[in-house]
This record gives structure tokens, sequence and C-alpha cells, in this order.
């Protein structure tokens, strides 16, 4: 017998995301499942999907119920599973806010990245506040890395945010593609699972626009990690290390979805600050994901 799965769909500056409220880790989304629900033709579309889950009934949040009931179990548009998506954190914060399990004020959200700390601003309706997410800090590998795009190509930098980044500076956004295709990468063992690859240009002083492939998805209109990750490469490449300084680094990044206002602090936390929007709310038959999964 078939049975009714509510689904919400939200977008953090265009990010967007199917959103399974599941507190009991009761529905089965194996990647296909993941992958029909994101399909922008055929299923619900979304750059990936939320899966809502009380910390204590995941098997890979457990030991993390203590500090945080609940777990974002994110997978990406074609089913893989993801450390952390930024973008992800701040719609799964305003589900919660929307659904009454969190208020105006501090959060804590589980991730495969660790336990996020999260702020709501105040604000109602349409003018819902800005969500801010403790992002961690970034991790800098050593070695040259490239990134290319048909002909062209990039010394880019290693930054690792919970989940692999390869920012590369670039005089022109355009020369970036279509960024359907992943952009090459070398060497290939610097990153054995994939990559995220930004391609940066400059707005300003402290302010950048970005485009991104993200890793399982394709372009994206945004990506949380992914704007941290240039942030901190933007700031090294700047001369500016807040570790060293003691003076927080901030930057305003543009993605082609809105604008995120990213800083790193002294003490090597990284916050991003943007919007986040429920925006529809509905069912599906879970015949239709049986459907998926023969």
């Amino acid at each position: 017998m078939s049975t009714r799965i509510a689904f919400l769909k939200g977008h953090g500056t265009e990010n967007d995301f199917v959103i399974v409220p599941d507190p009991e880790n009761a529905v089965d989304l194996p990647p296909a499942a993941v992958a029909a629900l994101c399909d922008r033709r055929a299923g619900l579309g979304g750059d990936g999907l939320l899966h809502v889950v009380r910390s204590a009934a995941h098997p890979e949040a457990r030991d993390m119920a203590a500090e945080a009931e609940w777990f974002m179990d994110y997978r990406n548009g074609d089913g893989s599973v993801a450390e952390m998506c930024g973008n992800g954190v701040r719609v799964f914060a305003r589900y919660l806010q929307r659904a009454g399990h969190a208020t105006e004020g501090d959060l804590a959200v589980a991730t495969r990245g660790g336990v996020k700390r999260v702020h709501i601003a105040k604000g109602a309706g349409s003018a819902a506040g800005d969500i801010t997410v403790g992002m961690g800090r970034a991790l800098l590998p050593e070695g040259d890395v490239e990134v290319g795009v048909g002909e062209r190509s990039w010394p880019a930098r290693n930054v690792n945010m919970g989940n692999p980044h390869a920012v590369a500076f670039v005089a022109d956004l355009d020369h970036a593609g279509d960024l359907y295709t992943p952009p090459s990468h070398a060497p290939a063992g610097a990153y054995p699972d994939g990559v995220n690859v930004e391609f940066v240009v400059d707005r300003g002083p402290g302010h950048v626009a970005m485009r991104v492939h993200e890793r399982g998805s394709g372009e994206t209109r945004s990506c949380g990690t992914g704007a941290c990750a240039v942030a901190v490469a933007a700031a090294r490449r700047d001369g500016a290390d807040p570790a060293v300084t003691g003076a927080p680094a901030t930057y305003t990044v543009d993605v082609p979805g809105g604008t995120l206002v990213i800083t790193e602090r002294p003490d090597g936390e990284i916050e991003m600050t943007g919007p986040a929007v429920i925006v529809a709310e509905g069912e599906f038959d879970s015949a239709w994901l049986e459907g998926v999964r023969a």
C-alpha cells in the first residue's frame, strides 16, 4: 500500500533543495530515489536533497545527538552523499524554524562535517532574517593544483571546508564555460573523491564574484562552502591571515543567485551569512519511489 510522503522546496541564494522531513529515519532514500526527486523534469527538482532526521535516529549522527537534536543527511543531486552544504544548512535551519523545531537565535545542526552552529536573525514572513552558519575552519593542503576548461588552465588554491574545493582566479567568469562537465584538475591524486571548482573575479576591495561546478550537481546558482573557500583563498592572495593579523577578514561574495557575506575570524572560525527561503510544500506518493527503486 502506498503512502504520502511530505516534502518542501527551499533555496539559499538560489541553491535549491528538496526537503524530506523524516524525524525517525523511516524513509528509504537510496541514490536512485534521491536523483529522481532532484530531477528537474521528471521529479521535484533541486541541486540536492535535505533529509531531516533526528540525530539519535541516524547511525551516522548518534554520537552528535547530545549537541544537536537534528541531523542534516545531505545528498547531492545525483544521489551521492556529501559531507556538508553551507547553503543547505541555512535552508535546513529555516525549515526547522518553520516547523516549530527552532526559534530565532542560536541552533546546533549535526552534519557529516561535524556540528554546525547556526544563528537565525529576527524577522518574519517575507522579511525573515538572514541566517549565519559557523562553517568551521578551512584547511589549506600543501601542493600545487591546477584546473582547466577546454584549452584554458589556471593555478588553483586547494581549500578544504569539510569538503574539497579548488579556487581559481580568472579574468572573466565566462572562461569557466558552461560548467555542465566537471573542469579538469591536476594532479589526479589531489582530489580522490572529486572536487568542487570555483572560478573567481574581483569586483572591488573585499568583494569578489564566483561561479561554481559542484561535484555531483554541475553548475549551481550558489555554493556556501565554495563561497567560504573563495573568501579564504582571496584573503591569502591579498596577504590577509586573521590568525596572524588578529583582525577578521570579511569578503562579500556574489554568486549567480545572490550575495553571501563570509568572515574569517582570528581563531580560524568562518561564518557565512545569507538568506534562506522555503517556497513550497506538498506530498508525493511512495509508490513513485518504489517504481524508481525497482
